[in-house]
């Protein structure tokens, strides 16, 4: 059973973050080698945070060694290589990782892209839990591979290629 805990900070209460965030979440894992982990009888834990700059700032800082905020970071408590294992757990529950997101840097990319807010957040959240499952973006191949994915799963719940230097048309 996957469970999706969204920890709202300040973002906006008119959008359904827990609708969005599980709908990410699901088709994500849907698009990779751990489609499983939706279905396991063990709860899989994903914590989903939406914070502010400055919160963000300090994890990045404290975490990544730059001082500035970013738009996602991701925290993995599962070893890549022990994912697959999963399957075999009789602990009841296993916490996958925490997405942190900074709305600050979320709402001017969006605005940036010309698209909504909840919109770049659903990638930020695709993105974020791609790291908590071992993809990577450094090397040219894991880039690609990543974005792959990213854009397969976008484009699956109805949203724009985030790769693409797209504004929506005026």
């Amino acid at each position: 059973m996957l469970e999706t805990a969204v920890i709202n900070e300040g973002w906006d209460n008119a959008t359904d973050w827990d609708a969005l965030a599980e709908q990410a979440v699901t088709a994500t894992l849907a698009a990779t080698p751990f489609a499983a982990l939706t279905s396991l009888p063990a709860t899989v834990e994903i914590a989903i945070r939406l914070t502010n700059d400055a919160e963000v700032h300090q994890l990045n800082a404290a975490y990544r060694g730059k001082d500035k905020p970013t738009n996602v970071l991701s925290f993995p408590m599962v070893q890549p290589d022990l994912i697959e294992g999963l399957a075999n757990t009789d602990d009841g529950e296993v916490l996958l990782g925490d997405i942190v997101l900074a709305l600050g840097v979320c709402a001017k990319e969006a605005e940036e892209k010309r698209i909504p807010v909840a919109d770049h957040a659903t990638h930020l959240i695709v993105h974020g839990l791609l790291h908590l499952l071992g993809y990577d973006h450094i090397r040219d191949e894991e880039a690609e591979r990543m974005e792959s994915i990213e854009r397969a799963v976008l484009s699956g719940l109805g949203l724009h290629n985030p790769y693409n230097d797209w504004p929506y048309e005026d």
